[in-house]
């Protein structure tokens, strides 16, 4: 996790930048936005910006996205300017943060733009064989596609063979195709030179160049424009990349692992992917299963949420209780670990005694009404009968499902379009229009994966 900080060091911001060191975020530090920009431009590696309230926040998120630079930007200042924490927010920035800074919120902040958990929780045997797969190849150079649901922990099993790599060393780079427009993600890959468009004022490296002598993953690879992939695929066969406005390639170094929740045979026969380049990515093909194949990780990945809940949260450690345990163990769990980790962040928070039990559990309405209502009795999401839809319209109802769904996931939209069965872009395309119709959307909030992904 690498952290820019705009602002000076001395005072309060200098006391987060302490704190996020703490929680083991490397630091880089710029004494204005135009220094930021620069170290921007020359390091892909970034994954925040924290910037002084003090600065023109919006000026800045805007400047980013003109040379097509993809950080989330947070601001930072006192609690009384809240005026100024407003405008910076309506301007761009992803969240504000108080100062003088709370150790809870900055750990919450990190956990946000870090994405996922890194823990690697494995007690079922379908999971054990997967990791076993993935050693096996973790000291090859070979590209490697890891498959499965949304959710399921894809890039924490990527990291792994990182680690377990002759490229250990050497940085890893994740980038998500799906959470980065497509205007902007050509430039997050290759990088661009000075004047390569409108608003490119100096060069900037990309992703490939960042993950040099180390490995790259390509999150979700199937959301990617079937143009870029063209692209992509010269990079995989040449090991080297231009940047856009280039006039020479640039050599890489780099080892490729992608992921993808989609059925990429069937994408390519309907052609939405490119077939040569699924043959380059597809040299080891991993599948991660869903939780509901893999039982007998519930128990132990819900033990190790609920310490790690209570740890962000100040909470004392309370065990999850056996009739708590017999409950997750009976779910589907759709959005498998994420939907799980949400579950359990939840349960932390709400527990009472000294265990968690079933009682803490607020899941979604579909799931607790089947076990909970009598045989043949059919509710909706919100645990009403079916006859309470009745006079709404099919935009109203769906409308409901979708905010009540977001709302399930704590603002998460990977996951709730994963429960919903569409794709993130045509649920960010539902909330954009209901937010154009004076429909509060809930921002994705910090603590969640969500905040990287918008």
């Amino acid at each position: 996790m690498r952290v820019l900080i705009i602002g000076s060091l001395a005072g309060e911001l200098g006391q987060a930048a302490r704190m996020a060191i703490g929680r083991g975020a490397r630091l880089e530090q710029a004494d204005d936005p135009a220094q930021g920009l620069t170290r921007l431009r020359a390091d892909a590696h970034v994954d925040i910006v924290l910037c002084d309230i003090d600065f023109d926040v919006g000026a800045l998120v805007r400047a980013m996205a003109s040379e097509r630079i993809a950080a989330p930007v947070v601001a930072c200042g006192v609690d009384c300017e809240a005026e100024a924490a407003a405008r910076a927010v309506r301007e761009g920035a992803r969240e504000f943060l108080p100062l003088p800074p709370d150790p809870d919120l900055i750990a919450a902040i990190l956990a946000a733009a870090a994405g996922e958990s890194h823990a690697l929780i494995v007690r079922d045997p379908a999971m054990a064989a997967t990791v076993r797969r993935a050693q096996q190849v973790a000291t090859a150079e070979a590209s490697v596609l890891i498959s499965g649901e949304s959710g399921t922990g894809k890039e924490v099993l990527a990291r792994h063979i990182h680690r377990r790599s002759r490229r250990a060393g050497g940085p890893f780079v994740a980038l998500n195709c799906a959470a980065i427009p497509e205007q902007l993600l050509e430039s997050e890959l290759f990088g661009h030179e000075k004047g390569a468009f409108s608003g490119a004022v100096a060069r900037r490296i990309g992703k490939f160049e960042a993950a040099e002598g180390g490995t790259l993953l390509l999150d979700e690879i199937s959301e990617m424009d079937i143009r870029l992939q063209a692209k992509l695929l010269r990079a995989v066969q040449e090991r080297e990349i231009d940047r856009l406005g280039g006039t020479a390639p640039v050599r890489i170094n780099v080892r490729l692992l992608a992921t993808t929740n989609r059925d990429l045979p069937a994408e390519v026969a309907a052609g939405r992917f490119r077939e040569d380049l699924f043959f380059r990515l597809n040299v080891i093909a991993v599948r991660v299963p869903p939780l509901r194949e893999r039982p007998g990780d519930i128990a132990e990945l819900a033990d190790h949420f609920a310490r790690h809940y209570a740890e962000v949260n100040g909470l004392p450690f309370r065990p999850v209780s056996a009739a708590a345990h017999a409950l997750l163990a009976g779910l589907p769990w759709r959005g498998n670990v994420r939907e799980l980790e949400n579950a359990m962040h939840r349960a932390v928070l709400l527990a009472e005694g000294e265990e968690i039990g079933r009682e803490a559990f607020e899941l979604p309405g579909a799931v607790s009404s089947a076990m909970a209502a009598p045989d043949g009795a059919r509710k909706d999401l919100s645990g009403g009968p079916v006859t309470a839809l009745v006079g709404k319209t099919m935009e109203q109802v769906e409308r409901e499902l979708i905010l009540e769904t977001l709302a399930h996931t704590l603002g998460n939209r990977t996951h709730a379009a994963t429960i919903l069965g569409i794709s993130i872009r045509a649920l960010r395309n539902k909330l954009r229009d209901y937010a154009a119709q004076g429909t509060r959307v809930p921002p994705p909030p910090v603590g969640l994966a969500a905040v990287a992904l918008g």
